[in-house]
């Protein structure tokens, strides 16, 4: 590759490697062995939340090392990091998923730190975990350096029965064997083979949604979310990021120059049309406040409410990422939704192109039937659904994809923390046509917004997954199908309406009509409200009261900090 020009006069690193007085900073880089034409070209910072966490994570070193071989063959100087992750499935169903939602916050916070620290010109970032990618696309937003975002890949499907299986099939397992329905020796077995590969979470979950949204919204390469994580062809889109990311700091394209309204719309229609994680209306919102965008739940409902459900992906489908990818992808998807006028193709993206440039030449491939065309959708209206009524002045959310029946009515039976709605589940200690609230589980009230894939996955295990509904102010994985409705707000912990509910109280669900209501009159919950106080929290210390003290309500995105539009100082203009 030819080199290109490159004008360090304009770019972050010249504070540490050009003029007499940082010859200090370049001795540490002949300490790593660069030569001298290494340090004054741009130096890329590599950020992959490699870990041995969980397989979601453990092919990332791969495919940095091959990012970093594409940012030195286009005249770049690369400087891996790792950042954390929290994965999500192990630390389901304890005390640990309070760290999750959290750990976004981290993983944005330490890139923007290493890269300040450092003054690194450029991103490439390579992400698996559930809150690792939006982690890594709001940091990108927020430093506004020229990045690329690229996805580590799903995990290949585990086979049981003659089946495919995911996760999600482990943790229903549980509740089939407490329900009786499978014995100990078959879910031992279940779980031995339901994850045969590094990857995160094959089905439509909040990792393969958010992958999804990171080429809708034009962050990442064409094609670059499809292919499992074992597959060579990753790294090859690996070494195409760091190659395009040298592009993009020629060319000065920025991702606030590609993560504008029209594209989160973009975004919001991807996680509709896929039937995606309702985590989606979290990170799509916090990104959005990384460039100064106000774009929050409702926007993200508004979308939902008038997307085509086009891809059938577990958990409400059949289908697991690894089809979808064999089928056309996420490309043959958006060409679908752009053909027809549900996504701007006048949007940029990192290839410097427009999204409707880089799906000039995708076809449809009639021959599966994994990605519905949308003269025959699954459902006219998408598989995630806003809503909003006297139980959720600011909103929740329900995944509706694979749903049979949008409307519920029955009496609350009320727990104020995740545990005590397991416990009772397990023994079942519930009946059917009731609405199990969890409260007290929101952003400041976990603290850290929990999800409860354990809980949900129990109930569908014990055949009442669309028998019973469970409304809470915490979150669900986007593993969870049924009734489940989350992010309800105001939370408990403000003093919401979900802290007033008692025992035996009605509620009204529509998910059709988009409302949520509490069937109490209004000066009785005014006299509830005259008694409540709110519950002591044990978490006093630490990285969860930090997290406490700083989080906004789930309808802007659970963020921790103003945002750009308090901004005086972007990092890239320093």
């Amino acid at each position: 590759m030819d080199a290109k020009p490159f004008d360090k006069n304009r770019l972050p690193s010249r504070h540490v490697t050009e003029g007499p007085e940082r010859a200090p900073h370049r001795s540490y880089y002949y300490a790593m062995g660069l030569t001298e034409e290494e340090i004054h070209q741009p130096l890329v910072g590599v950020v992959s939340c490699w870990n041995e966490a969980a397989p979601c994570n453990i092919a990332l070193q791969r495919q940095a090392r091959a990012a970093k071989k594409g940012v030195s063959e286009a005249h770049g100087t690369p400087r891996e990091f790792c950042t954390i992750t929290v994965t999500d499935g192990i630390a389901m169903g304890h005390q640990g998923m309070k760290s999750s939602l959290v750990s976004r916050e981290v993983i944005a916070d330490s890139i923007e730190l290493t890269m300040r620290g450092h003054c690194y010109d450029a991103i490439v970032g390579i992400a698996g975990c559930d809150k690792s990618l939006p982690g890594m696309m709001m940091a990108m937003v927020r430093l506004n350096v020229p990045s690329v975002f690229m996805y580590g890949g799903s995990i290949l499907p585990g086979k049981f029965k003659g089946k495919d299986v995911t996760v999600v099939d482990v943790f229903e397992g549980v509740g089939q064997h407490a329900a009786g329905n499978m014995s100990a020796e078959e879910l031992h077995e279940l779980e031995c083979v339901a994850c045969p590969s590094a990857g995160s979470c094959g089905g439509q979950f909040t990792a393969n949604t958010m992958a999804c949204v990171s080429e809708a919204i034009g962050l990442a390469l064409p094609g670059s979310a499809g292919a499992p994580a074992p597959y060579e062809t990753r790294d090859e889109y690996a070494v195409a990021s760091g190659r395009q990311v040298m592009e993009l700091i020629a060319q000065n394209i920025r991702p606030r120059d590609i993560v504008t309204r029209k594209a989160l719309e973009n975004a919001a229609v991807v996680v509709a049309a896929t039937g995606g994680s309702t985590n989606a209306a979290l990170h799509l919102p916090a990104i959005a406040h990384e460039a100064g965008i106000d774009f929050d739940l409702f926007d993200v409902a508004e979308i939902f409410k008038k997307t085509p459900y086009l891809a059938d992906l577990k958990p409400g489908g059949k289908y697991v990422a690894k089809d979808m990818y064999e089928a056309g992808g996420v490309q043959m998807l958006l060409r679908e939704l752009l053909d027809h006028g549900y996504i701007h193709g006048d949007c940029l993206t990192v290839t410097g192109k427009t999204m409707a440039e880089n799906l000039e030449n995708v076809t449809f491939n009639h021959n599966q039937d994994v990605i519905y065309p949308i003269s025959n959708p699954i459902s006219k209206t998408g598989g995630v659904v806003g809503l909003k009524g006297s139980l959720a002045p600011e909103g929740a959310i329900v995944k509706v994809a694979g749903m049979k029946n949008l409307k519920f009515r029955g009496p609350a039976r009320c727990f104020d923390c995740e545990e005590d709605a397991f416990l009772a589940v397990q023994n079942r200690n519930y009946k059917e046509g009731e609405v199990i609230v969890i409260r007290y589980e929101g952003p400041r009230g976990g603290p850290g917004m929990r999800e409860m894939l354990s809980t949900t996955a129990a109930l569908y295990g014990q055949g009442v997954g669309e028998k019973v509904a469970l409304i809470t102010d915490g979150r669900f994985s986007g593993g969870t199908r049924g009734f489940c409705i989350g992010h309800v707000g105001p939370e408990a912990a403000v003093g919401g309406p979900i802290a007033l509910v008692r025992d035996g109280d009605m509620i009204a669900i529509d998910a059709e009509a988009g409302t949520l209501e509490l069937e109490v009159p209004a000066d009785e919950l005014e006299r509830r409200r005259a008694s409540w106080s709110k519950p002591d929290n044990p978490y006093k210390t630490g990285a969860l009261w930090k997290y406490a003290q700083q989080v906004g309500p789930a309808r802007t995105g659970a963020v921790t900090h103003p945002g750009a539009k308090s901004e005086e100082l972007c990092y890239a203009d320093i």
